[in-house]
């Protein structure tokens, strides 16, 4: 039988422990520090032994703790750390946990994040881990919108394509990532670069239009291919139109609701915008559809809209449901209390441009 043809990673194996050293000093690892993998059944080994020899140069003490599960961003807030006993306990004692899955709004990961521990999650391929990394000058970027945004009152999304959103913020705090675990209680992700809040409770309102190339990026992996039209109206989508990617936003958040007319997974959760200018909108065209070569870099490309429904656990709602759908989208422009900082899916404000680095 014929196999597929399957593009060869670029990036050299024997590297792979020179970019975990150097992701290591940037989240700031000393001499003498613990450090906590949390694996699972499906995580590349030679991320764990790359892992081991950058922390064994750095003077750190490393090990594993490998659950029986594999969560992904179609199961998120699976409790894989606190059912067995001890695990919990291990993991508020060391200095960052290094985790290969999603933890995302998990009762424990915040547990841990409160004790002062910083949190590295690595889920991406090793070409993204190296082409995405941190480059200079994106921390500050981030830190700067993430101000900007900590102080914004009503927030005016639009685009050509239709959409029209109004929401107010304040009520939940803003949640920033620049790709390192860095501080303590810091929970970060290997290879993003944004920044985003939930929007208060029931303020949302207006029309959101999903049009041909913005990415469904969390259920699928894939470009919109027909236009998607939601009415928003109290913080919830109460109308989904359109033709196939409308049909399979309604059967997945369908899907997600706890009871009939649950209302949880239409629920608009995060809103905001990427800034990493080592992502790319073209990763999915470049490098196909599989997650592992999405999940960052489609995430977090320069100006996009990233439009999100579902839980808010993480920024200390009560909204749990599985029916979460991200969507960066392009093209939009973003008004904060009046002043455009994105406009039709660029960048304007020059402290949150950061120049890409050729890797």
């Amino acid at each position: 039988m014929m196999q597929a043809d399957i593009r060869s990673m670029e990036v050299n194996p024997a590297k792979l422990a020179m970019l975990f050293r150097k992701q290591f000093e940037l989240c700031n690892i000393k001499q003498g520090e613990t450090i906590a993998i949390v694996s699972d059944l499906g995580t590349r080994r030679e991320y764990i032994q790359a892992a081991f020899a950058a922390a064994d140069e750095l003077g750190a003490d490393i090990y594993e703790m490998c659950v029986n599960q594999i969560p992904g961003w179609t199961k998120v807030g699976v409790p894989t750390v606190g059912q067995c006993k001890g695990t919990l306990e291990a993991l508020m004692a060391c200095d960052m946990v290094l985790i290969f899955h999603v933890p995302l709004f998990a009762k424990w990961l915040k547990q841990v994040m409160n004790n002062g521990v910083r949190v590295q999650m690595i889920i991406d391929a090793p070409d993204d881990l190296e082409q995405l990394q941190s480059p200079p000058g994106l921390k500050e970027a981030v830190l700067y919108a993430h101000g900007i945004y900590e102080k914004t009152k009503s927030v005016h999304v639009t685009s050509k394509a239709g959409t029209d959103l109004h929401y107010s913020c304040g009520e939940y705090p803003v949640m920033s990532q620049y790709g390192m675990a860095d501080e303590p209680g810091r929970f970060d992700h290997w290879g993003v670069g944004l920044i985003h809040t939930f929007p208060n409770e029931g303020s949302a309102h207006g029309t959101v239009v999903m049009q041909p190339g913005d990415v469904i990026i969390l259920p699928y992996c894939r470009y919109v291919v027909d236009p998607v039209h939601l009415t928003i109206e109290a913080g919830h989508i109460t109308k989904i139109e359109g033709g196939l990617d409308a049909t399979l936003m309604r059967e997945w958040l369908k899907d997600g609701e706890d009871f009939d007319g649950d209302p949880d997974p239409y629920a608009v959760s995060h809103l905001g915008w990427g800034l990493n200018p080592q992502c790319r909108w073209d990763s999915i065209a470049l490098y196909g559809d599989g997650p592992e070569r999405s999940r960052a870099a489609s995430r977090c490309f320069p100006g996009n809209f990233l439009f999100s429904t579902g839980p808010n656990t993480q920024g200390g709602g009560k909204r749990t449901t599985r029916g979460h759908y991200d969507v960066p989208m392009r093209d939009c422009t973003i008004s904060l209390d009046g002043t455009v900082v994105v406009e039709e899916g660029r960048l304007v404000d020059p402290k949150m441009i950061v120049p890409r680095v050729r890797r």
